[in-house]
């Protein structure tokens, strides 16, 4: 089984982001008996199947000052696992009011008012600005996240998707109707998995 100290080793984070790390962990436990924030099954191997998944996106951030939007926040992940390590300003959207009343308490006892804020709505319903980078976990085939993605998405965004063992299948779709410049990045949580980072993306054919 995967450990805290693995988790901390692999991410270099301070004691201090790991005990708030912890504090996030603990919480979710506790509300995963009343309400399904993750598979069941998951919560034992939480810090690689969750924690590390989510963190292995912070390396790939094009800068330090970053303004991230993170689809679908459910849980936290990726965004509020970026809030907490480091990512200066992200917005969990999230439309499941008890999702959000958990991520709401995951930010008050994390500390992490400054540097997250919470959207309690349809992602269709958060009013168009532009952010640095988009993010989504397990939320929608790739053309769809794209859709969702546009009215963010300013000159030098990225997005970054965690995707699973179609990703291959979804980009062939998507780029019947999208350009864009492709990174794939080997997930170091699922032999499967895929990270795919989108740069310059605009709707249109070649």
């Amino acid at each position: 089984m995967f450990h805290v100290k693995q988790f901390q080793e692999l991410t270099g984070v301070t004691a201090e982001t790991l005990g708030r790390l912890q504090l996030y962990a603990d919480l979710l436990e506790k509300w995963q008996k009343k309400i399904n924030l993750v598979g069941p099954a998951t919560v034992p191997d939480l810090w690689q199947r969750h924690m590390l998944d989510s963190a292995q996106l912070l390396p790939l951030l094009p800068k330090p000052d970053c303004r991230i939007m993170d689809f679908g926040s459910g849980a936290g992940f990726p965004g509020l696992v970026l809030a907490i390590m480091g990512g200066p300003l992200v917005t969990l959207v999230e439309s499941d009011g008890r999702k959000c009343a958990f991520l709401a308490e995951a930010m008050r006892v994390t500390g992490t008012g400054a540097s997250a804020r919470l959207e309690n709505r349809r992602i269709e319903e958060v009013p168009p600005m532009s952010v640095d980078v988009v993010t989504a976990r397990a939320l929608a085939p790739l053309d769809k996240l794209l859709d969702l993605a546009e009215p963010f998405l300013g000159a030098g965004s990225i997005c970054l998707f965690l995707k699973g063992k179609k990703a291959d299948q979804e980009l062939t779709q998507t780029t019947k109707n999208w350009m864009m410049q492709v990174s794939k990045i080997q997930s170091q949580t699922d032999p499967s998995g895929t990270i795919l980072k989108l740069e310059n993306v605009a709707r249109g054919t070649c």
